[in-house]
């Protein structure tokens, strides 16, 4: 037998005859006593070695093991040694020589060594204890078979189960068994297993593990196996709750989409204006002190402020917008747009896209979406101007969209809801239309829960001085001209006309004044031609009837016919476009077409 397998080794291990008389001694054991070469401890006693311990002298026991019984393990000694005796644990075990006689191995364990060492652990251990607790992470620790062993408090604060309980548990049944939506996870596709299977590491940023109360907990993980001499022994798990963050990227994108519908809301209006700026405050502020205005003010104070849709009559050009305006600057919607609706001037095959909006694609020519001025109008009030044009197979799906609150846009299924005030304005009878089937009954009942009618300017004639200075005021302003007054004889001589335009009428007649005028004299008569100035003053007014001071309807529409052919053939009987005559007579063109019809007028061969 040779000493290689000892010679050098740092433990208390020795080879002793069956005489008990060392044969060998490792190096570990002859520093402790204090020799150097093998030789100088050769032949030592055991009793140099060890001594009694608790249960008495081991010799006894090591003759024991040298007969042939069982070996001896972690028997209490005494160990001698250079600095004194300390107690120890003794092993033997009986090993053969070549000859065939006996031998014992002797292994000691000094339990100064053994303390010291077990210090560094539960030191090592404390340290690495208190790094752990002290992580805000969750982290656990698996075997090989995905049972955890261990757990820190950052796990059971946010997965509420605790470690001690969860420890030789698969760690996939107790808090990774299925997705968000309560669907199953497969085992076979757990990530954290994945790293036992492996041996790589694999990272999770959006996935959910189980609180003990049911509830999911977003967490992004780790899982990063644990290997030692190429064989994989387990795996750490750690995770973090990521709940805030998920909470803050969901308040983003919701503020997102916010800004988002915000901006688009923003740029509708703004495209909008841009349309409708033209159109913004026709006729100035509502002006007059008549009995026939203040009547209609009573009216629009009493349904501002109330959700009633209104319907507002009166002839052309008498200020059925300002009405609209008033109403809604008066009401709860104040805040939000009022959208206005030219329905004469929209072309039929456009009026639904117009109303209701469409997507990109739905016909040709749709290379944007677009929306529609009821979705423009929410929260707000529209305003349909000349709503007696609307064509009838549309008036059912305007009825519906009023009726229900929502609608789609033209190539869209989704359903569009929406929250709209209608004021409408007509010169028409609707009533009249109704009756001949040219309009909805149920839609007329839809919009004319209050109506309103707008008196025309010859029903307040004294309200005509006031209109007249204001336009001369403005106009004087936006054409850079000095200030300008009416004569007293002009003043008259616009209150006794008939004005069959309105309002619309006065403010062109004004303009046209102002235009041709010079320093401060408005020529009244050349923007009213016919008459002069004098000849208007010395002019009697029309004879009344005998009976009441008025004239009867075939006299009036005989001299609005007169008026209206004189006007087209001054423009030899253009009626649309710049200097046509519907702009001398300060009108619509489709109004003056329709009056056309209505008195028979024809442009002659």
């Amino acid at each position: 037998m040779t000493d290689w397998w000892l010679r050098d080794a740092p433990a208390l291990l020795a080879v002793v005859d069956d005489g008990l008389r060392c044969l060998y001694l490792s190096r570990g054991w002859r520093a402790r006593l204090g020799q150097r070469t093998a030789e100088e401890v050769a032949g030592l006693p055991v009793s140099r070695l060890v001594a009694s311990g608790p249960d008495g002298s081991p010799e006894p026991r090591l003759r024991e093991v040298l007969g042939g019984q069982a070996p001896l393990s972690s028997l209490p000694v005494s160990l001698h040694g250079a600095g004194g005796v300390t107690p120890g644990l003794l092993s033997a075990w009986r090993v053969d020589e070549q000859a065939g006689a006996g031998a014992l191995c002797l292994a000691a364990t000094c339990h100064a060594d053994l303390e010291r060492a077990l210090d560094e652990f539960r030191r090592l251990r404390t340290r690495y204890e208190h790094i752990l607790e002290a992580a805000g992470e969750g982290i656990y620790g698996l075997d090989e078979e995905g049972r955890i062993t261990f757990g820190n408090a950052a796990t059971e604060a946010i997965l509420g189960w605790k470690p001690a309980e969860a420890t030789g548990r698969r760690s996939h049944d107790i808090h990774h068994h299925s997705h968000a939506d309560g669907s199953p996870y497969p085992h076979s596709r757990c990530p954290i297993y994945a790293a036992l299977r492996d041996g790589e590491v694999h990272r999770v940023d959006d996935e959910v593990f189980w609180h003990v109360n049911g509830s999911p907990v977003p967490v992004e993980y780790t899982s990063t196996p644990i290997v030692n001499e190429g064989a994989i022994q387990g795996a750490v798990v750690v995770f973090r709750d990521i709940s805030r963050r998920k909470e803050l990227e969901r308040q983003r994108e919701s503020a997102f989409h916010e800004i988002q519908k915000l901006k688009e809301q923003l740029e509708q209006e703004r495209d909008y204006l841009r349309d409708e700026i033209r159109t913004v405050s026709d006729f100035g502020d509502i002006i007059g002190t008549s009995a026939a205005l203040r009547r209609t003010m009573a009216q629009i104070d009493a349904v501002a402020g109330t959700p009633a849709n209104v319907l507002v009559t009166g002839e052309s050009g008498v200020g059925k917008e300002m009405v609209a305006r008033a109403i809604h600057e008066r009401s709860g919607r104040a805040g939000r747009p009022l959208v206005k609706v030219n329905c004469a001037s929209i072309p039929k095959d456009l009026f639904e896209s117009e109303f209701f909006g469409h997507v990109r694609g739905a016909f040709t020519g749709a290379h944007r979406d677009r929306v529609g001025r009821l979705q423009l109008a929410d929260g707000g009030t529209l305003f349909l101007d000349e709503v007696g044009e609307i064509p009838p197979d549309l008036q059912s799906k305007l009825l519906r969209a009023l009726q229900e609150r929502e609608f789609e846009r033209v190539g869209d299924d989704r359903t569009v809801k929406v929250d709209v005030r209608v004021v409408a304005a007509t010169n028409r009878d609707l009533e009249t239309e109704v009756r001949a089937g040219r309009f909805r009954e149920d839609l007329y009942y839809r919009l004319g829960v209050f109506p309103i009618r707008v008196p025309p300017l010859r029903e307040r004639p004294e309200d005509i001085a006031a209109l007249a200075e204001h336009f001369l005021t403005r106009a004087c302003a936006e054409l850079g001209r000095e200030p300008m007054r009416l004569s007293r004889q002009q003043v008259q001589r616009l209150t006794r006309h008939r004005w069959p335009g309105n309002i619309r009428e006065l403010r062109n007649v004004i303009e046209r004044a102002v235009i041709l005028g010079s320093g401060t004299r408005a020529r009244l008569d050349l923007a009213m031609p016919g008459q002069t100035d004098a000849e208007s003053a010395e002019a009697p007014a029309p004879a009344p009837s005998p009976d009441a001071g008025f004239v009867t309807d075939a006299e009036m529409q005989q001299r609005e016919r007169a008026n209206l052919i004189a006007a087209l053939r001054h423009t030899e009987w253009r009626v649309w476009g710049p200097r046509g005559a519907a702009e001398l007579l300060g009108i619509k063109p489709s109004t003056l077409t329709y009056r056309m019809k209505a008195l028979g007028i024809r442009r002659p061969a």
